[in-house]
């Protein structure tokens, strides 16, 4: 009996400690060049493709985006104008607000309160709840989103989906500047 409980606990450990390894930190990407200037980067025209991926990795649905961002000192408009794969179109209006620290707030209309975010380096991060329409319900999603500069032109942009704590599926984008 105190084998068996020894066992268990020694997995649950395990188990904790190869969790906190698979997190990232947004710290770890201070030196990471080029940096990212969240203003500079989403400024002008911008266009981006991706895909939505279930949690078994299958394609649910593909997408385009032209985005149109502008900023007026620390306030930011990225306008989102979606096309999908299905034929249907969506549009979406996020205001950023620049604080100090790299740190960034965000609202957009389908955004659950505030989202947060901080860049480091060549990297952005911020999480949000979404409220997502689907087959006429709508549910309020998690999603931890991680960008990364690639070069001046070019950021891949991977957001994990959740609700409850269960991973649901991914968003992955590569966005080109014009």
């Amino acid at each position: 009996m105190k084998r068996r409980l020894l066992l268990t606990a020694a997995t649950a450990t395990a188990a904790l400690g190869l969790m906190g390894c698979a997190s990232q930190n947004i710290q770890s990407y201070a030196l990471e060049k080029p940096v990212l200037d969240l203003q500079q980067y989403f400024n002008g025209t911008l266009d981006a493709y991706g895909v939505f991926t279930d949690r078994g990795g299958s394609v649910v649905k593909r997408f385009a985006v032209v985005m149109t961002c502008t900023w007026t000192g620390d306030q930011g408009v990225l306008d989102e104008a979606f096309t999908y794969s299905d034929g249907t179109t969506q549009r979406r209006i996020w205001r950023l607000t620049k604080l100090t620290d790299g740190r960034y707030t965000g609202r957009a209309d389908d955004v659950v309160g505030e989202a947060q975010g901080q860049t480091r380096g060549n990297a952005f991060y911020w999480t949000y709840t979404m409220s997502l329409p689907v087959d006429g319900k709508v549910y309020e999603v998690n999603f931890d989103d991680w960008m990364y500069l690639m070069t001046d032109k070019v950021m891949l942009n991977k957001a994990t989906m959740s609700k409850f704590g269960v991973r649901l599926g991914e968003v992955t984008l590569s966005f080109t500047k014009r």
